[in-house]
């Protein structure tokens, strides 16, 4: 049997990084930036990630993807459902020790690169 019957090549969608988001994750620590890259590599091929969530209040097909590391916490949010592409709005490490929510300045900003994307696919 020929090996090249069995794979199948899966065609990504282009990632499109907004702000200072690919700068954020490059500062993550390595484990950190190494889950996060394979969960959007997942994502390009149309693939949910099992620690992606819906981040509600911004808009449609945006999620979260979650990671603990040490005692931090590390977040990366993305859009898949503006146009072909996939659109991480923030990456960023959760300073806020209290619960589990994101802070309100955090939710200010993907707003408005969520807005922003939804701007640049009507162009």
């Amino acid at each position: 049997m020929d090996d090249n019957q069995d794979t199948q090549e899966i065609p990504l969608r282009p990632l499109v990084w907004i702000g200072d988001s690919l700068k954020n994750i490059r500062s993550f620590p390595e484990e950190v930036r190494a889950s996060v890259g394979y969960a959007l590599q997942l994502v390009q091929a149309g693939e949910t990630p099992m620690d992606a969530k819906p981040l509600k209040g911004i808009g449609s097909g945006v999620f979260e993807i979650v990671k603990r590391y040490d005692t931090d916490t590390y977040r990366a949010v993305y859009a898949v459902k503006i146009g072909g592409k996939i659109y991480v709005l923030h990456a960023f490490q959760k300073k806020s020790k209290q619960g589990i929510k994101t802070p309100q300045v955090d939710i200010d900003l993907i707003k408005q690169r969520y807005k922003d994307a939804v701007g640049r696919e009507k162009q």
